[in-house]
């Protein structure tokens, strides 16, 4: 009767996984939690932007079914890239919030990253970022990008998979500057405070958007300088702050830098494990769009001052293949500088 029982099980499986796979999206979600796994600690601009999302998203989704958020942070979200990859449910049940370059780490060979960016179901991104690199005030002598190449800056990173670690270290490559990078912070909110008491004196790769959104004072009082903004186009509230690409002296670098600024629209990108059914997929990206398009939703965002410019998850995914196409002279450079 065991061996009988070990028989049957797999089949009685295989009937349940079958019936699951024909529910309809609403029938699916009905009385269902979706946890929305965040990559990085409390506090941080992906977390306030997940916890926002949560608290809507479930009354777009099919079914309605309660949004539950959760931190999982390490190596600048890549631990959850991963899990989400090998390990997350992939029936639907489980969405992320990933650093917006975390997913082409594999593309710039980072042994690390145990997963296909490709193959992950793409749900949306709330905002095209613009990120910028900042200095504290008063502490050095750099008060302009320019005096990156002549003097040595601290910046905090949260991992060597994050845009705190990966931005400068590619400025540095390319463009001769002197960033000293202090990793190993769980999550941005800590690079800030590290900022605050002097532990480090700048951070480059910071969104503009999480800036106004978690230390809008800072800009208010003074205590910080933007240096650069790292994007493929300026940020309307930034005229006079220099564009990252139009610093690049040669094509090569031109292009070098295009590369891994790319990322950016995916300023706040959700995303799913891969084989999640189809119909799961489209049920959460028209969720998703229609989240960002809810007054109450908005208003909050308001409130909150986060930068709401959403992208959908057909873009992104489009997006991310493009990317996965870059010329392999240019991704080989460019992988070389972020090791």
């Amino acid at each position: 009767m065991r061996a009988s029982r070990l028989f049957v099980t797999p089949a009685v499986l295989a009937v349940l996984a079958s019936a699951a796979a024909a529910q309809s999206p609403a029938e699916f979600y009905k009385g269902k939690t979706v946890d929305m796994m965040v990559g990085y600690s409390v506090g941080g601009g992906y977390d306030v932007y997940a916890r926002l999302i949560a608290r809507h998203f479930g009354s777009h989704i099919p079914g309605n079914p309660m949004v539950t958020p959760k931190n999982m942070e390490g190596a600048g979200s890549l631990r959850l890239a991963n899990w989400l990859y090998n390990v997350g449910n992939k029936q639907g049940t489980v969405i992320g919030t990933i650093g917006r370059g975390t997913g082409f780490d594999p593309l710039f060979g980072n042994k690390a990253a145990q997963f296909d960016g490709n193959k992950f179901n793409w749900i949306g991104s709330a905002n095209d970022e613009v990120s910028v690199c900042v200095v504290w005030n008063g502490r050095t002598k750099v008060t302009k990008f320019e005096d990156l190449t002549t003097t040595l800056l601290n910046v905090g990173g949260t991992g060597a998979a994050a845009d705190t670690d990966q931005f400068p270290r590619v400025i540095n490559g390319v463009l001769g500057t002197q960033m000293k990078i202090i990793t190993g912070y769980p999550g941005g909110n800590d690079v800030n405070l590290a900022m605050e008491r002097g532990e480090v004196d700048g951070r480059c790769g910071w969104s503009w958007s999480s800036v106004l959104s978690t230390r809008a004072s800072w800009l208010r009082d003074k205590k910080i300088t933007v240096l650069a903004q790292l994007s493929l186009q300026k940020h309307p509230d930034l005229p006079d702050v220099p564009l990252i690409t139009d610093l690049a002296k040669t094509d090569e670098q031109r292009a070098i830098l295009r590369l891994i600024f790319a990322r950016q629209p995916l300023g706040r990108p959700f995303l799913a494990p891969p084989d999640v059914p189809a119909d799961r997929v489209v049920a959460l990206r028209q969720a998703f769009m229609a989240t960002m398009k809810d007054p109450a939703f908005v208003a909050e965002a308001d409130k909150a001052q986060l930068e709401i410019t959403p992208i959908s998850g057909e873009a992104v995914q489009k997006l991310v293949e493009e990317i996965y196409q870059t010329p392999p002279e240019i991704v080989k450079k460019a992988a070389e500088l972020l090791r």
